[in-house]
């Protein structure tokens, strides 16, 4: 047997000097500060990091046969036919669904009673799968609709998700008073915890900004203060501090960019531990990622799978409990079943074969990561702090302020310069190729109103936007089936 030497010669190691000397001769005449850059936030992305002492950030609960929640949805306008996506979600590898509600079958399904809903949910054993509704205004009602689902049992894994500030925040205009909204909202939470002890009662999510073209510190920012709102509104419906913020999940959004999203998510956790911490509690964060719809493309869509793998990593990477990704084709239509089930095996993918979250924070210990986390952190605190002296997160959207940070954001993005997004503005295809998207028959049900005695609210509504928008051509189109 013939034996290999091991190599005498031992590498020293690279200083930063050394790698300035070499950058210097690349650079010429400008200095190596000048490859420093910005986010369209603000933040600062230095050329080069060594290693730095971080505060440790806390993680998700370590299960080495489930990392996180793959989380199917649905928003197909027919029960009969969201029922079955939902079903081959589960029999396909997903371990809890979304089902987006809305009886105008515009956004969600046409859902207006408890038998609609019923009917989306036939054969899902809720006290295995975990239900999530997205519901907005009509979250309150909705819930009813779930809790009846559920038959009251106690074991049932209910994911209530209330969330009337996206809603209004989205809409810029609520049905009712939003305070109105804010406790009948609480109130029911308050009964349902009764029922179901182990529900999620409340979603704070942060999407609607990023969606809307806001910044990472800002959407963090608003999750956290309406975190704070709705815990505010559970006690005075009266439940305990800790009791309410256990029960309450935040939601944010996860992009291609995967170090954005992984220091987002980092920085979400370090922003949750203080904000509860200030109130004397120690309760860990629970966070639902769902992949950005900002970032997908209506031409070349294709481009758009390889955009969803990196949110999925980046979300499960950063530490999401459930991940939310959407379908290749959304910018154009209802996914088809091929759409489906690829969203579903992209994740499957990353955790069962690409092994990721066998680690709980891999990224610990990055200088890069660990800036990012720690800049993005400090900066949403600081909103925060804004919106809180301002009266809370309600006084801060009808007073025009997260619609005004949203829009400096939008124009620092557009100051520096046109994205490379590939397949639109960079290396698009010869001819445009269309794919197959659903397009279901119109379809609208009688539902109860949301409204509420009261003025309306209003505040700027935060409209969804898609960064290659500017840059497409309307005459791209899916394949109806």
């Amino acid at each position: 047997m013939v034996q290999i030497a091991s190599p005498a010669v031992e590498f020293p190691p690279a200083s930063a000097e050394d790698w300035r000397a070499l950058v210097l001769k690349t650079l010429g005449d400008k200095p190596p500060e000048s490859l420093t850059t910005t986010t369209a936030e603000g933040l600062t992305i230095a050329p080069l990091y060594g290693p730095m002492d971080a505060q440790p950030v806390p993680t998700r609960p370590f299960d080495p046969d489930r990392a996180w929640d793959l989380r199917g949805a649905t928003r197909h306008p027919d029960p009969a036919r969201a029922n079955t996506d939902l079903l081959a979600d589960l029999e396909g590898g997903a371990a809890s669904v979304l089902v987006a509600l809305d009886p105008q079958g515009q956004v969600g399904c046409a859902v207006g009673s408890a038998d609609d809903l019923a009917r989306v949910l036939d054969g899902v054993i809720l006290e295995l799968a975990p239900v999530a509704l997205d519901a907005g205004f009509l979250g309150t009602i909705a819930s009813d609709w779930l809790s009846s689902a559920a038959k009251a049992a106690p074991a049932a894994q209910l994911l209530f998700h209330l969330d009337p500030l996206s809603a209004f925040a989205a809409a810029g205009e609520s049905p009712g008073p939003i305070e109105a909204h804010l406790f009948a909202a609480a109130g029911a939470a308050a009964r349902h915890a009764q029922t179901y002890p182990q529900a999620q009662l409340f979603l704070a999510s942060g999407a609607v900004v990023h969606e809307a073209g806001g910044g990472e510190a800002c959407e963090i920012a608003f999750a956290a203060a309406s975190a704070l709102a709705y815990a505010k509104a559970m006690v005075r419906a009266g439940m305990t501090m800790d009791q309410a913020f256990a029960r309450i999940t935040l939601g944010l959004a996860a992009e291609a960019d995967y170090f954005l999203t992984i220091a987002k998510l980092r920085a979400a956790r370090l922003v949750w531990a203080r904000l509860v911490g200030a109130c004397g509690l120690e309760v860990p964060a629970r966070i639902e990622a769902r992949s950005s719809r900002r970032m997908l493309t209506r031409r070349d869509p294709w481009t758009n799978m390889l955009r969803l793998t990196s949110a999925g990593f980046g979300a499960a990477v950063g530490g999401a409990d459930a991940v939310v990704l959407g379908a290749f084709t959304d910018a154009l239509g209802l996914p088809s079943a091929l759409a489906r089930r690829q969203s579903r095996n992209t994740q499957l993918v990353l955790m069962e074969e690409a092994h990721i979250g066998r680690i709980a924070d891999p990224a610990a210990g990055s200088g890069y990561v660990e800036a990012l986390t720690d800049q993005i952190a400090r900066a949403a605190w600081s909103a925060f702090q804004v919106t809180e002296g301002m009266g809370g997160v309600v006084s801060a959207l009808t007073a025009g302020h997260i619609a005004a940070e949203v829009e400096t954001t939008r124009a620092a993005r557009a100051d520096l310069g046109q994205p490379a997004i590939v397949g639109v503005t960079a290396f698009p295809p010869a001819r445009d190729e269309a794919v197959e998207i659903d397009t279901p028959p119109a379809r609208s049900v009688e539902a109860p109103s949301p409204r509420l005695p009261g003025p309306d609210g209003r505040c700027p509504p935060l409209t969804p936007m898609r960064l290659s928008e500017p840059f497409e051509t309307p005459s791209v189109e899916g394949t109806a089936r």
